[in-house]
């Protein structure tokens, strides 16, 4: 039997800035191979570092959202290691002082996930691999990362799922661009040796690197095969992780101070404001006896969408805002607020809303309405669909097919919103299944 998994994650985050960490290339335009370089970032003898100090600020920021410890003062090391993205032979760091330690993301059910510490370091290059031979594009060498380092306390898959959520989260309300990549080395556990997979590319590919680990784990385990602590790598195509090398430790790496670069202090920098989308949508449907789920889908990346519920939920219903918001990020639209009022009365008058519909409403133009709705009309069509199809309730408890069905053919006679009628089907539905239809 499987015992308790741990997995603990080293994230590495592009930090935003206009140029790189340690020289004043472009840090993230899209250039030719090799154009965006300089002595610094490809490592030529006699070059000398230099900070960015922008890059402090935002790191600064994070910690401060995930409720770490600040440091008063920050230094660099020198990771030393040979590879050929690293031609100086070592990559610039934190360890002994990084920018925090400490901090915490809370998940549903009030577990925590502990931060161990936030740290700043230079990327290494970029190396193309072609069936025999390398080469090495340096436009991305010296850009700036954010290393955020948990403790071992995600029990699974689903506190993964939520926890990298509300990560990425976090970091898009502090500006930073979540679909930009991010990685991880995802390390796991089964209350044995930890095995580290290396260098996992975006969050579906970190799920299932995760889900294969913890079965190969399991299978090893009820065979009794040791667990050797080791590195892997993760193959997106056959969705396994593969054996790489043994795992390295600190004194392996030969950590030593970066003597380039100073100790500087961070005290003064100033923070931006942290938003918790997920705090904010529980606030609201507690306000407003919404759905919070519903709420958050909506808001975990959205800017706009959180300003306008912030700025319409007073004066129409919660659940009329987030229909307007679901048909304009359906036909990719987005309108001002005088059309998105617009919009919401549409909305509030149960209408069904088109790309058509917000077409008009973008130009101005008077929205057709199909006949006058109210709750009385559209339970005498439900009743009826249903009286009518009987076979239909049949299926009703195994299909949502059906579900939809009577929805799509009662929107459609009636130009009615289909959240509404669902609301009703609701209600009604389950009354014709027990055998207590009117």
């Amino acid at each position: 039997m499987m015992q308790a998994i741990k997995i603990g994650l080293e994230i590495h985050v592009a930090i935003p800035t206009k140029t790189k960490l340690f020289c004043a290339c472009a840090a993230y335009n899209e250039q030719e191979p090799n154009m965006s370089v300089c002595p610094i970032c490809m490592g030529f003898p006699g070059s000398k570092p230099m900070l960015n100090a922008k890059a402090l600020e935002i790191a600064k920021s994070v910690a401060n959202a995930l409720h770490s410890d600040m440091a008063k003062t920050v230094s660099f090391e020198r990771k030393v290691y040979f590879y050929p993205d690293l031609p100086k032979s070592f990559q610039i760091t934190q360890l002994s002082n990084p920018v925090s330690k400490g901090g915490f993301i809370e998940l549903q059910g009030q577990n925590k996930v502990r931060i161990r510490r936030i740290q700043i370091e230079e990327d290494p290059a970029k190396i193309l691999r072609e069936e025999d031979y390398s080469l090495i594009d340096f436009n991305r060498s010296g850009r700036p990362l954010l290393e955020i380092v948990t403790e071992p306390d995600i029990s699974g898959i689903e506190d993964l799922k939520e926890f990298m959520g509300e990560m990425k989260s976090i970091l898009y309300y502090l500006g930073i661009d979540i679909n930009a990549e991010l990685k991880a080395d995802v390390n796991i556990s089964g209350q044995g040796e930890r095995v580290e997979v290396k260098n996992v590319t975006g969050m579906k590919n970190m799920i299932n690197a995760a889900l294969f680990e913890i079965k190969r784990q399991e299978a090893a385990r009820n065979s009794g095969t040791a667990i050797s602590k080791e590195t892997r790598s993760y193959d997106e195509a056959k969705m396994a992780t593969m054996p790489m090398r043994e795992k390295e430790s600190d004194e392996e790496y030969g950590i030593i101070y970066e003597p380039d670069l100073g100790e500087y202090s961070i005290e003064s920098i100033p923070v931006l404001e942290p938003v918790y989308a997920s705090r904010i949508a529980k606030e609201l449907a507690a306000k407003h006896s919404a759905s919070e789920k519903l709420i958050m889908e909506q808001i975990m990346f959205d800017k706009n969408a959180l300003q306008l519920i912030n700025k319409f939920a007073g004066m129409y219903k919660i659940n009329t805002v987030v229909s307007a918001i679901e048909a304009l990020k359906k036909y990719n639209k987005v309108l001002d607020n005088a059309k998105f009022e617009s919009l919401l009365m549409a909305i509030s008058k149960n209408m069904f809303v088109s790309g058509k519909t917000i077409e008009a409403i973008e130009q101005g133009k008077a929205i057709e309405a199909g006949p006058e709705i109210d709750e009385s009309l559209i339970d005498s069509a439900i009743n009826s669909m249903l009286s009518e199809n009987k076979g239909l309730l049949r299926d009703y408890g195994g299909n949502p097919k059906v579900f939809n069905f009577v929805i799509g053919q009662i929107a459609k006679k009636y130009n009615a919103s289909p959240r509404y009628i669902s609301t009703r089907l609701n209600i009604l539905l389950p009354k014709f299944v027990a055998g207590k239809e009117d």
